[in-house]
């Protein structure tokens, strides 16, 4: 990798009457990127190191410089961003540069081709499918081929991420599968490729693209066709791309063909929060930049403007065991705080009684709910604390998931365990029928508009006129409610044990393309429901959980007066004053399957310095002493890996009842004069 850094020229800006007093504006960081980014540059941003205003400060400089807008190449990730980036330039220059090349990679790979897809056998009036019409067409195509399919053939979701995948990692079908989905069978893996061919072809023939093809026939322009490569090279004389460590095959590919012939190529990213490779993203593209383009010079980005002098040291400590990295170290701009706090819990119920204690003793102390958020590994994590928050009612938004019993594979195990309380409830029948293959809406109302009896063995001993696959399916419910009968309703956790191996599994790889993750929850949810001995209160638990509303909620209050609970993936890009980082027990975080794949388990250090880096004022790390497992009972919980390989300087370390009793004058405060939950869904 190369070591090249450019070295500011001080006096440069002194040359020109410049608007923009760049001097007084940037740090000298910032300022030597501004100065000096020509040719093949590597800007390596830390976190909270301001990346966003060293990229506006660079085009509004190229700008001011003579630089035409239409010469100008700007790519972004996401909408947020790029609408981000648009304002700041906005403000910056007091207006917007017309012709300016700015926006997603998607959305400037549409207009590209709407100019250009002639090419390549389109016309420019194609359309651009949702996932719903892409899930539709593979339906169609499906329907089309005489698949001789088991009842659990992958559902056209599944298959069509399947084919995502591989496309924007530049890997065939088999790879995909073999890396994210090798539950499969090879006789479906062929028929995935079949579906794949025909879909392919009938895009072109229905003059349709679907969101990858916007990235996908942008590059077969490029590769295809020399001349519009040429040509397309030469208008962009300056080309800017943020969070270049999130790029995947495709777009690393267009932008080393686009920087061809000007070679002014400027990336900015961090490979320490590298976190989307089951996105796609790939690491390498910006560890190998240095090595694909010639004479690149690299940047840093070193100063943080968020976080205290403690949390940092942490965090730097942390990231440096990994050995896939470019060598950095995060410097701090605020003054000295209280060092994080890394401490054991006996259990997740414990976890959660801290976690919502604490929150409202530092509301009480002044600190504002929106400055606080509490960063989870995986969904089931939030289990016990998404119900303690609901019962000290503390305002919520969850970010990067539904509630955790909201999701629809819980709904899905909810209902099953409603019919058994209640075998008159025709919706959770309508929901567990829905499940079962070749059982349609059709099906479902001629057996729920039957359901008279209020005995559960009369209801499933009838056959209600079914046929063939239908009454086959029927048949397996039978099965299956005539075993849960002959345990007692007490025991939830054997009931959720029984409907998930002899029922549920096989749909979920069938339905999700995150099918294991949504088995973890179910297990997790199983492991939960063995705290309950009685059908009735547990149920009621979770539906009081479910609806938890905002009712009587003012706007204001909605929008400011809520804690923020994030997967940390959602989290990336954020800051709040105080964080809790939760769960921290090896096999949780990290996740056991990454412990024996060091590429893997350094994406999960990865993670754990993304949630770290939230942090301004106050980081809290626990993990539970001990698990409950439904299979294994209570065993003891080593501290992550991450906390183990820390040098004890850099935390304060405890027991939590001894530092922050749960005991106490507050222990049993009720927030009712605090608005209630808001749900923001997936973003």
């Amino acid at each position: 990798m190369s070591k090249k850094v450019y070295k500011l020229k001080s006096d440069q800006v002194d040359k020109k009457n410049y608007k923009i007093d760049y001097k007084n504006e940037l740090n000298q960081e910032q300022l030597n990127v501004v100065l000096n980014a020509e040719g093949a540059c590597l800007v390596l941003a830390g976190a909270g190191s301001g990346k966003t205003r060293t990229l506006v400060y660079r085009l509004a400089y190229l700008l001011e410089s003579g630089i035409e807008p239409e010469e100008i190449l700007l790519m972004t990730f996401t909408n947020k961003a790029a609408q981000e980036m648009s304002s700041r330039i906005e403000e910056l220059l007091g207006l917007y540069p017309k012709g300016l090349w700015a926006g997603t990679f998607h959305h400037i790979g549409n207009k590209i081709l709407r100019k250009h897809i002639k090419k390549l056998g389109y016309t420019s009036s194609y359309t651009i499918m949702d996932e719903g019409d892409a899930y539709d067409l593979i339906n169609n195509i499906i329907g089309s081929i005489d698949i001789q399919k088991d009842k659990y053939f992958p559902k056209a979701r599944v298959i069509k991420n399947i084919i995502s995948f591989a496309t924007n990692a530049g890997v065939s079908i088999e790879t995909a599968i073999n890396k994210r989905f090798n539950f499969l069978e090879n006789e479906t893996v062929d028929w995935i490729k079949i579906i794949n061919t025909r879909y392919k072809t009938k895009k072109k023939e229905l003059n349709v693209l679907d969101y990858d093809d916007l990235l996908v026939l942008w590059l077969k322009l490029l590769e295809e066709h020399p001349d519009f490569l040429e040509s397309l090279s030469k208008t962009f004389k300056y080309i800017l791309v943020d969070e270049y460590q999130d790029t995947n095959h495709i777009q690393a590919s267009i932008i080393k063909k686009l920087a061809n012939y000007h070679k002014n190529i400027l990336v900015v990213g961090d490979d320490a929060q590298s976190i989307y490779s089951f996105r796609a993203a790939d690491i390498k593209n910006i560890l190998s930049f240095p090595n694909i383009f010639e004479d690149t010079k690299t940047f840093r980005l070193e100063t943080n403007y968020r976080s205290t002098p403690e949390i940092l040291a942490l965090a730097n400590a942390s990231i440096a065991n990994n050995t896939e990295q470019f060598s950095k170290n995060l410097k701090p701009s605020q003054p000295s705080g209280n060092k994080p706090i890394i401490a054991g819990v006996n259990n997740t119920e414990q976890q959660a009684k801290f976690v919502t204690q604490k929150i409202l003793e530092l509301n009480d102390e002044g600190l504002p709910l929106n400055k606080i958020a509490i960063l989870i590994r995986a969904d089931y994590h939030a289990l016990e604390l998404e119900l303690q928050l609901n019962k000290k009612s503390i305002p919520y938004i969850k970010r990067g998931g539904m509630k955790f019993f909201e999701q629809a594979h819980l709904k899905d195990m909810v209902a099953f365990l409603k019919i058994i309380q209640n075998p008159q409830d025709q919706i959770a029948w309508t929901r567990v029928l829905l499940l079962q293959p070749s059982i349609g809406k059709a099906t479902a109302v001629k057996i729920t508009s039957r359901l008279l009896d209020s005995d559960l063995a009369n209801i499933i001993s009838n056959e209600y006129g079914l046929r063939t696959k239908a009454l086959k399916s029927w048949q397996n419910l039978q099965q299956l409610f005539n075993r849960i009968l002959t345990i007692d309703q007490k025991q939830i956790s054997q009931i959720l044990e029984i409907i998930l191996e002899d029922n549920y599994t096989d749909y979920a790889h069938s339905s999700f393309d995150n099918a294991q993750k949504r088995i973890e929850d179910i297990e997790q949810f199983i492991n939960f429901s063995d705290k309950y001995n009685s059908l009735g209160t547990f149920l009621s638990d979770i539906t009081l959980s479910e609806n938890f509303q905002t009712q009587g909620a003012t706007e204001t209050q909605q929008q400011k007066e809520q804690i923020i609970l994030s997967t940390i993936h959602q989290a990336k890009g954020l800051e709040w004053d105080s964080v809790f980082v939760i769960h921290l027990a090896s096999g949780q975080f990290p996740h056991n399957k990454s412990i024996e794949n060091r590429l893997e388990f350094e994406e999960e250090r990865r993670l754990f310095y993304v949630a770290t880096t939230r942090a301004k004022k106050e980081l809290y790390l626990l993990y539970p002493i001990t698990l409950y497992s439904h299979s294994t009972g209570m065993t003891f919980a080593n501290p992550s890996e991450f906390i183990r390989e820390l040098d004890p300087i850099l935390y304060d370390e405890g027991n939590i009842e001894s530092i922050y009793p749960l005991s106490g004058s507050k222990q049993n405060r009720n927030s009712d004069d605090l608005p209630t939950i808001e749900y923001l869904p997936e973003v």
